[in-house]
């Protein structure tokens, strides 16, 4: 897959847990692109870019999450990315 994307949605206990910081953290280390945020709902929405194995590691992490977050679910959508991103980003 040419530039490979995953869109990453967890729900559990992974807002007001360090969950965003922490995917960033993870995300720049890997040397992943792309941004978390909070949704409304209480779940946390992930876009992931770079390199697949890098990827994987990232939706990995997430699937655990830091301490403190108790994961419930987490949806995994892989996709060719429309836009190519700059960075990681924490959004509100």
């Amino acid at each position: 897959m040419e530039n490979p994307e995953a869109r990453v949605v967890v729900s559990g206990r992974v807002q007001g847990v360090y969950f965003r910081a922490s995917t960033r953290d993870v995300a720049v280390r890997c040397g992943v692109r792309g941004f978390v945020r909070n949704l409304p709902d209480g779940r946390v929405e992930a876009v992931l870019q770079g390199d697949r194995e890098a990827v994987e590691m990232v939706v990995a992490f997430m699937r655990e999450g830091p301490p403190g977050a108790y994961v419930e679910e987490a949806d995994i959508e892989w996709r060719t990315a429309a836009e190519i991103r700059d960075g990681f980003l924490v959004r509100r």
